[in-house]
């Protein structure tokens, strides 16, 4: 018989993600067969893989369930994350089911109209799942105690009722209030999912755990419920699930090696599939730089323009900060990812479609020779390329993978180099391309931190081989969390 666990939270952030790729990471090492599933997620990082009920065709899931199918050592797939809210701002999300977009909602009229269709895919869903895998980690979101949408909470309270889900329930001590928080949470879930409840773990704990014995005694003795696991503050390096990670709008934030070559990103309002920086954060000497517009360029070694939600108003509001004009006074390269392809282009025409304005056209920066036409039409496949290695990837040949979600076509308003074989403009100093996961490439990689030391006229320190997060997730857990007190048979 299939067992589901239910990783969820008394908040958001509080480890889920990480916790619940550990436990898949985990299993799987011990001959498991498991699966991730979150029923509902909204995140604008979002992975192409195979349609569940289509292996043929293509969908989208957020990407902590991408991330958690890789440590289970399965294929990704839409069942994962059957229902996914993409945010465009204004309160209105993109809502996909089974990994196809079927229009835009927002909040009010996704309860109204969209919820009970969500909540049958999500049930089919786990359904497929649990006829093929031993165990399935799902993931909850936010915390399992919001009493105002206890009623229609599908990715913890309705997975508990369709499922039959074992709960594990994680409590973040760095906020404060950990214990207090643990038995708020505990009185208010809805009546039928404290019973599921199999234990807590305290997470991101520093210090010595034995200073948490009298605290977790009471908190065992008032709620009857075990604390199993007292985790360490630590961060695999999995990729993040939402902009949460970065920084507010209008602050700056580095990450990797703060003194390394500077990679500028500037902090879109709308950014998605921020993701494809972190392979480039993790690599030695080089510090990714996510800022304003307004201050990102300066000291930047390089620029990547990343992917975003919105191409049209995140586009419009760098004009009005002015980014453009500084980006052209860059000397070392540029790459725009998706959206920021699209903006490195000299315009975007039948722009009402993807903006919140009435305007057909609107300017791109002009770095490279192409144009965007938008429509209605959305790609998402997982693709694989012959990289030719010209302008900021010069030097790098081989087939490269990863995925393409976007709307709108581009083409060429003019010759100029293709990196990938049809697709992509490349000068030689300036790179678009569709492909998200290019950094995750070794030669793309490589090719490109090769290009952005030689310009900042700075020796390259040697690369580091780094523990995969996937292991490092296991450990977090299985150091702390003994797997038999989960009460899986298999194990």
């Amino acid at each position: 018989m299939t067992r589901t666990l239910l990783v969820a939270g008394t908040a958001s952030h509080v480890g889920k993600s990480t916790v619940a790729a550990g436990l898949c990471r985990a299993l799987s090492d011990r001959g498991v067969r498991v699966a991730p599933f979150k029923a509902q997620n909204m995140s604008n990082n979002a992975r192409a893989v195979s349609r569940s009920t289509d292996p043929t065709e293509f969908g989208e899931i957020g990407v902590s369930q991408y991330v958690q199918a890789r440590a289970a050592r399965v294929e990704a797939t839409t069942d994962m994350n059957p229902v996914l809210l993409k945010p465009r701002g204004n309160g209105e999300s993109q809502l996909v089911i089974d990994g196809e977009a079927v229009g835009n909602v927002g909040a009010g009229e996704y309860y109204e109209e969209g919820w009970k269709r969500a909540r049958e895919a999500a049930r089919a869903a786990h359904a497929r799942l649990a006829a093929e895998f031993d165990v399935i980690v799902a993931e909850g979101a936010g915390s399992i105690a919001e009493i105002n949408l206890a009623h229609r909470d599908l990715a913890n309270v309705e997975t508990v009722r369709f499922s039959d889900a074992a709960v594990l329930l994680l409590v973040d001590i760095e906020r404060g209030g950990a214990f207090a928080s643990l038995y708020g949470t505990l009185e208010l879930v809805p009546e039928g999912v404290q019973e599921r409840v199999i234990g807590a773990a305290i997470t991101k704990f520093r210090g010595n755990p034995s200073l948490l014995e009298p605290g977790i005694e009471e908190i065992e003795e008032r709620t009857g419920v075990a604390v199993l696991a007292v985790l360490p503050y630590d961060d695999p390096g999995l990729p993040e699930e939402d902009s949460v990670s970065l920084p507010a709008a209008g602050e700056t934030r580095v990450y990797g090696d703060s003194s390394g070559v500077r990679v500028a990103v500037p902090r879109l309002s709308r950014i998605s599939n921020f993701t494809d920086l972190e392979p480039l954060a993790r690599m030695s000497g080089v510090a990714v730089v996510y800022g304003p517009p307004e201050t990102v360029l300066e000291e930047a070694d390089a620029v990547v323009l990343p992917g975003t939600k919105n191409t049209v108003d995140d586009l419009r509001e760098l004009h009005r900060a002015g980014f453009g004009e500084r980006l052209k006074n860059v000397s070392g390269p540029v790459v725009g990812l998706c959206g920021g392809y699209q903006m490195l282009g000299e315009r975007i025409t039948n722009a009402a479609i993807e903006g919140t304005g009435d305007e057909s056209e609107i300017e791109g920066f002009g770095l490279l020779p192409v144009e965007t036409r938008f429509s209605h039409e959305k790609q998402v496949e997982r693709v694989e390329r012959e990289l030719r290695g010209v302008g900021p990837l010069a030097g790098a040949r081989g087939r490269v993978s990863g995925y393409e979600i976007h709307m709108g076509e581009t083409r060429l308003t003019a010759p100029i180099q293709r990196p990938f074989e049809d697709e992509g403009a490349a000068t030689d100093r300036v790179l678009g391309t569709y492909l998200h996961d290019l950094f995750e490439n070794r030669i793309a990689r490589e090719a490109f931190l090769d290009r952005v030391f030689e310009s900042a006229d700075r020796e390259r320190p040697a690369p580091e081989e780094r523990e995969s997060p996937y292991d490092r997730a296991a450990a977090l857990v299985t150091d702390h969390l003994a797997l038999d007190a989960l009460s899986f048979p298999e194990i």
